[in-house]
């Protein structure tokens, strides 16, 4: 092979010896200022920003003693436990599913003390959950009545003694009686009566258009719930959008979620699965369970 034809290919002039010298140099430079010059900006920070940032500590401290705390226990009816429930409340299984059957027959826990005999608890478990404990009004109102006629018999004879009667079984006589209530009220409680089929629950009575806070206590301290009404009971689990949306407490857009729920995930078991759709008047919950069979 020729070495001559390379060299022609290989040979520099001076001025372009001279431009890459010059080329390296430029190299050499860069590579100094990059080495030894700081190009860093200072952030200013905002004081506001600086007070937020200080408080930063603070904050995540907060944070994690929420995530370690135990979870705040509301109240609820303890024969509407489910097996989720009964869990996070610290129940066996065996207690739990004790529950269940007894429910199963229709029957229902009126007492933390009826609890314990159903399901077997431990005291030291019985002592944690039972204040937490919320029965519906018409048992509390049967235990004020039995405690008023025992405690009648030490009263004095000055006194005069109030004769309760049973909201369900008032005439609009017995109403237009109390202080605040005149004929067109008393025909509104009645009629809202006969809508639900009977109270379940003096709270009810709030529902009641026109009647103000200190007219309903005087109302409960005349009239109660003595023993629950026969219902018709809705069928939650078969009833169509049409009888849904019949029942007082449920308008057309709820009966609606009800059905669309109801058919992507099955049968409802009990009211703790009703209040997971979006609209449910979950503060309702305890006495809506009682109008309904699932």
């Amino acid at each position: 092979m020729n070495i001559n034809f390379f060299k022609q290919y290989l040979k520099i002039s001076r001025h372009q010896r001279s431009g890459v010298l010059f080329l390296f140099g430029i190299i050499i430079i860069l590579q100094l200022i990059y080495f030894f010059v700081d190009f860093n900006t200072i952030k200013k920070i905002n004081p506001d920003e600086h007070k937020w940032l200080s408080l930063q500590s603070e904050i995540d401290a907060g944070k994690w003693q929420n995530q370690n705390s135990s979870p705040r226990i509301f109240p609820f009816n303890p024969n509407f436990i489910t097996d989720y429930k009964g869990y996070k409340l610290g129940m066996s299984v065996l207690e739990i599913d004790r529950l269940l059957a007894f429910r199963k027959e229709n029957k229902f826990v009126n007492s933390a003390n009826e609890f314990q005999n159903v399901t077997k608890v431990s005291d030291s478990l019985l002592n944690a959950i039972a204040p937490y404990f919320k029965f519906p009004d018409w048992v509390n109102r049967n235990k004020q009545a039995k405690g008023v006629k025992y405690a009648s018999n030490y009263t004095f004879s000055k006194k005069e003694k109030i004769v309760l009667i049973d909201i369900n079984q008032a005439s609009k006589e017995d109403l237009i009686k109390i202080n605040g209530i005149g004929e067109a009220i008393s025909i509104r409680i009645l009629t809202q009566k006969e809508k639900l089929g009977g109270f379940v629950s003096m709270e009810q009575l709030k529902e009641v258009w026109g009647l103000p806070p200190e007219v309903i206590l005087n109302l409960n301290t005349h009239f109660v719930i003595s023993k629950p009404t026969t219902l018709h009971k809705i069928n939650i689990n078969n009833a169509s959008l049409k009888e849904l949306s019949q029942f007082f407490y449920f308008k057309y857009d709820l009966a609606k979620q009800i059905v669309k729920y109801r058919s992507m995930y099955g049968d409802f078991k009990n009211i703790e699965d009703l209040i997971k759709i979006n609209g449910f008047p979950v503060e309702k919950a305890n006495y809506i369970a009682l109008y309904l069979d699932f």
